[in-house]
């Protein structure tokens, strides 16, 4: 399995041996204590499909499995860093979305962070990690956990049913402009379903196209529109689907900004994506994010984290450029 994506602050190790990575790591944790500064060295540092390698090599030598070893070394958030490095990513997508249903209420913001942005091939390797997993049916999980139209556009969403070429219908971007606008902006009350039959199925360009028009056709931008029309969890995922669209790397940016902002931090976001995307577009999150808020990633993961968490969080931001 190749590297996720070119644009990641983690990519391949070269001279990578399985087998030295898995003895050092046992060597880390064996006895009294453990050594975290070699956990991050070699975990942080490694693609998930080596650290797949780790697993199994670790597993032929040890005759334990690492991930067991792992959570009974580790503690708290730098445990779920660690523990979420060494799954695929369609399993940790899978576990996340997991622990965002199960218990009581319902992490709404895991289950649009994660559906809204991920592609279709994603998506349907999410719903089959899922059922691997867990053994039940994410779709049946989500239904019994949402309700209204917030359940319908995840639905959909997990239908992976979005046009994914690239052509645009010009007198389809016009009729789209102006169904949403008729569903929304121009009438009282909102007509939920016709935005969500073209932001949850048309491809990135022709949705690009319509919301030039959109703002053509009513003044405003098409997130202002759906904030006015629409509150909670439907404007959230809406939202969601619009960011995405039109750049997903600022998408993220602005919710790893928004996990550490203000008093505290939202652990769950901040770790979820610094994760998930480590091997993907890590690089453009962070140049989006020093272009929006004038401040580097590194800079704020530093000063709203501590100890080994911050340490493996910071290698995954890579540098602080």
């Amino acid at each position: 399995m190749a590297a996720l994506g070119n644009r990641g602050t983690v990519t391949e190790a070269s001279g990578f041996k399985p087998e030295d990575d898995a003895q050092k790591i046992y060597n880390a944790m064996k006895g009294a204590g453990t050594n975290e500064a070699t956990i991050i060295e070699i975990l942080a540092h490694r693609t998930i499909a080596q650290r797949q390698k780790i697993k199994e090599a670790f597993k032929l030598s040890v005759g334990k499995e690492l991930m067991d070893c792992l959570k009974s070394e580790l503690t708290g958030n730098f445990e779920k860093v660690v523990v979420g490095l060494m799954m695929p990513a369609a399993v940790y997508d899978a576990h996340e979305l997991r622990n965002a249903i199960k218990g009581a209420g319902t992490e709404e913001a895991c289950l649009i962070d994660i559906l809204a942005s991920r592609s279709n091939a994603e998506i349907k390797e999410i719903v089959a990690a899922y059922k691997k997993e867990h053994d039940k049916s994410l779709e049946d999980d989500i239904c019994g956990d949402t309700s209204g139209m917030f359940q319908r556009v995840l639905v959909s969403l997990l239908t992976a049913g979005r046009d994914e070429s690239t052509k645009v219908d010009e007198a389809q971007a016009v009729q789209d402009a102006k169904d949403i606008y008729e569903a929304g902006e121009a009438r009282w009350g909102t007509d939920e379903v016709k935005f969500l039959t073209v932001l949850c199925v048309r491809n990135r360009n022709h949705l690009l196209r319509v919301f030039q028009e959109y703002q053509k056709k009513s003044g405003r931008d098409i997130e202002d529109s759906i904030k006015r029309e629409m509150s909670g969890s439907l404007e959230d995922v809406f939202l969601a689907i619009v960011k995405c669209i039109k750049n997903k790397p600022a998408f993220f940016a602005e919710r790893l900004y928004k996990s550490m902002k203000g008093l505290g931090t939202t652990d769950s976001v901040l770790i979820r994506i610094m994760v998930a995307r480590a091997e993907i577009d890590m690089l453009d999150i962070k140049a989006e994010f020093l272009k929006m808020y004038g401040k580097t990633l590194h800079s704020f993961i530093k000063g709203d984290t501590s100890g080994d968490y911050r340490k493996i969080l910071l290698e995954l931001c890579g540098g602080e450029k």
